[in-house]
């Protein structure tokens, strides 16, 4: 019987970032109505990590805006992760941006097992979606996950209006990092950001998932943002493409499904969903 991971969202803090990814509605770039928020208080997001637990995921995503970690998000990161782990039994992921390796000895001490920073796109198409940094900084934090020994969670987004090449340069990038999990986000058009307002086609992305999960026989294949516009009623698909799990309940600034929906559909399938990420 295949197995799906659930994972859930926190979105620790919100909007005003400095960096100018195309894709993003959080950059102050782009200007997109949005919450922000420079930090949700505690008390929610222990109520939140609860909820995550209660709809039966096995991971729960501790994210915050912005290039990379600083003192005061790493103390804080550090500090409601082990209040979680002292009262929840779930796979705390951080994404904080870019990291060193003493800022993710920090964070594996605090108790968070894994750590999602993703590539995104292909080194080649990367400078055409963000100039305040460059993909090898990415690159080189993924690096810094693994020699720290968290888990590393690196993926990207699919419908950037990049060509067929970056998509296969973007997977073989990955392929090197042979990351535990590779979330594959699909674009999610907003009126306010840079790029064609395109939804990718769902067959395409369909492919895209086989064929990333062909590259990366070891890796859970977690369908992320924009599922539910891209496969709409035929997001179950994915899983006969190799996608063995899914974000449930909202992303950072768009709605997801109702996670009970998603769960009921898993089930009706026949599929079992994991207690834990081991």
């Amino acid at each position: 019987m295949k197995t799906i991971y659930l994972c859930a969202i926190c979105n620790v803090s919100s909007g005003n970032c400095s960096e100018d990814c195309a894709f993003c509605t959080q950059s102050a770039y782009n200007g997109a109505k949005i919450d922000t928020y420079k930090q949700k208080d505690e008390q929610i997001i222990l109520k939140e990590a609860y909820l995550a637990k209660q709809n039966r995921a096995s991971g729960f995503c501790l994210v915050t805006a912005g290039k990379g970690l600083d003192d005061k998000k790493l103390d804080f990161i550090c500090h409601i992760a082990t209040k979680i782990k002292k009262e929840i039994d779930i796979n705390l992921i951080a994404c904080n941006g870019t990291a060193t390796i003493e800022q993710l000895k920090e964070l594996k001490k605090a108790g968070i097992g894994s750590y999602n920073h993703n590539l995104e796109t292909s080194r080649e198409y990367y400078k055409k979606i963000c100039t305040t940094h460059g993909w090898e900084e990415r690159f080189q934090t993924c690096l810094n996950i693994k020699e720290v020994g968290i888990k590393l969670c690196t993926g990207g987004i699919f419908g950037l209006g990049e060509s067929n090449e970056d998509r296969i340069s973007f997977v073989k990038s990955l392929q090197e990092l042979k990351p535990t999990s590779t979330p594959l986000n699909f674009f999610h058009p907003n009126p306010k950001l840079p790029l064609p307002h395109k939804i990718m086609d769902t067959n395409e992305a369909l492919k895209w998932i086989r064929y990333t999960k062909e590259k990366l026989k070891n890796s859970i294949i977690m369908i992320a943002g924009g599922r539910e516009i891209t496969f709409k009623d035929r997001w179950m698909e994915i899983f006969d493409m190799g996608a063995n799990s899914i974000v449930i309940g909202n992303y950072l600034t768009t709605k997801g499904d109702e996670p009970d929906r998603d769960i009921q559909t898993i089930e009706k399938l026949g599929y079992s969903i994991a207690q834990n990420c081991q």
